[in-house]
């Protein structure tokens, strides 16, 4: 059967919509990884690297594709369309399945997260990396004006990839989900692979049944239970009941990976972990006066500003980036929206633009290998002290393990530049070898009035400062000082198997 040369405009449109596809399912790669190994430098480098890997077998795979007669190519091209849509369909199902084991397996926390993300995402990649070959050598062998053809496909490619970049971050995730993403993603496959099939010539009936698979396939995704209770523009947020007692209910808020803060109704000066309970009890000891003044970079669970704002302190500012997550903790953790003024914003942006002064700045930016590198610069530290009152106190939490601390020594030489000041708290008591150790940096121009204190967390905890001379010590190990050009952090932090 002979069959008639594809129109330009076909094969651009083809070109434009695989691309645009393939650069969604890149997008959603990253936060659907989110649950598993949070969101960092590394989670986005190895997202990219497979994907890009995939295009590239891909690309050579359609080279060998476009070598053979047009019919032949197109009539494959839709078969690799199919296999496009069918492992897109299946990447929640294939995640999911493989999140548990493949974390236990692999100790190294960045090759966990290249494993994972290629158990998912490498195949829908390989498959959407095959037709641009074949499209560009059909357009360059039927059209009269083959530089002409190829330009509109490569542009087709490029616009595809841009508009792909933008649905994805600025529409699908936000108002349809990952999943729900994919699974259009996965229609969308189909629907290129039909329009292949007919400028081939027909639609092979076995064509046909794995469009349908896939389609349902994709719906079975749907169907499946979610990680998220809710998915916001920033996080995957999660609430886990740790007692469900309809007279003493305690909630957990989970963003991504990684828990966020922990309230109980009945007890909300109850702080249920080291890092909040060092920071509730400092603030307190540090404090200029009883009232005081306390701006907190991120909410999460609003567990502290709830515990500020039940003693009667105040005023309290909140620089929460994700309005999803205080509408949860308002909801499920009990926080009074009336009790503090929210700021729906990056908490650097909030300092820069207002020029209000604190006696307490509260950071609690530290998440496992997940930090927001501009709020421990140097910059951003210059930035805090301004907005401090004359007698006030910079608190934030580090992480870091206990046979290294070179996250701690860089974030403490850094805030040596701009503090007179600097303590360091934590946990009175012997640590783990190598045990991935909570810290609390007070800084300011005051020493805390006592070197240790006890609280319940909720069992009595006592904590304690570091002697100068082991600050000292820590801080002498390296040269490092972080900055807004230069602040390797995931790197201090995450090259390390936990």
């Amino acid at each position: 059967m002979t069959v008639s040369n594809p129109p330009l405009w076909s094969l651009v449109l083809v070109q434009t919509v695989v691309s645009a596809a393939s650069l969604v399912v890149e997008i959603v790669a990253g936060r659907m990884l989110a649950p598993y190994v949070g969101m960092s430098l590394y989670t986005w480098t190895a997202v990219i690297a497979v994907v890009l890997a995939g295009f590239s077998a891909g690309h050579w795979w359609g080279g060998l594709l476009a070598s053979k007669p047009q019919a032949q190519a197109l009539r494959q091209t839709g078969w690799v369309l199919l296999g496009a849509a069918l492992t897109t369909a299946l990447a929640v199902s294939v995640l999911h399945g493989i999140a548990g084991p493949l974390l236990a397996a692999v100790a190294h926390p960045l090759w966990a997260i290249v494993a994972l993300c290629t158990g998912a995402f490498f195949l829908p990649s390989l498959f959407a990396g095959v037709p641009a070959p074949v499209l560009a050598q059909i357009g360059a062998q039927t059209s009269v004006q083959s530089g002409r053809a190829l330009g509109a496909l490569f542009a087709a490619g490029a616009l595809g990839a841009i508009l792909g970049t933008l649905l994805a971050g600025f529409v699908f995730i936000s108002y349809l989900g990952s999943t729900l993403t994919l699974a259009l993603v996965a229609a969308v496959y189909v629907a290129m692979a039909v329009l292949c099939f007919s400028l081939a010539g027909r639609l092979p009936r076995t064509a046909l049944a794995a469009s349908l698979l896939s389609l349902v396939l994709a719906g079975y995704a749907l169907a499946a239970p979610s990680p998220c209770d809710r998915e916001s523009d920033h996080f995957c947020i999660r609430t886990i009941v740790l007692s469900d007692d309809p007279e003493a209910p305690v909630h957990m808020m989970v963003l991504d990976h990684l828990v966020h803060g922990t309230s109980a109704r009945a007890s909300p000066l109850l702080m249920f972990t080291d890092h909040a309970a060092m920071l509730d009890s400092l603030a307190r000891l540090r404090a200029p006066r009883p009232d005081f003044s306390s701006f907190f970079i991120g909410g999460g669970s609003y567990s502290l500003p709830r515990a500020m704002a039940t003693r009667g302190t105040g005023p309290i500012t909140v620089a929460e980036i994700d309005p999803a997550v205080t509408e949860l903790a308002v909801q499920r953790f009990w926080f009074d929206p009336t009790s503090a003024t929210v700021l729906h914003e990056d908490a650097r942006s909030a300092l820069a633009r207002r020029a209000a002064r604190y006696d307490m700045i509260i950071g609690d930016a530290f998440a496992d290998i997940a930090v927001p590198q501009h709020l421990i610069t140097q910059e951003f530290f210059q930035l805090v002290r301004s907005r401090l009152t004359p007698q006030g106190s910079f608190l934030m939490n580090v992480i870091d393990h206990e046979d290294r601390l070179q996250t701690l020594g860089a974030v403490l030489r850094t805030l040596a530049t701009v503090f007179e000041e600097l303590e360091v708290w934590t946990e009175a008591r012997q640590p783990d070898a190598g045990a991935r150790m909570v810290f609390v940096i007070a800084a300011g121009q005051s020493r805390t009035r006592s070197d240790s204190f006890t609280t319940g967390t909720p069992d009595p905890t006592r904590f304690a400062a570091l002697s100068d001379r082991m600050v000292a010590q820590i801080m002498r190990a390296d040269s490092l000082i972080l900055t807004d050009d230069f602040a390797p952090i995931d790197r201090l932090m995450g090259l390390r198997a936990q």
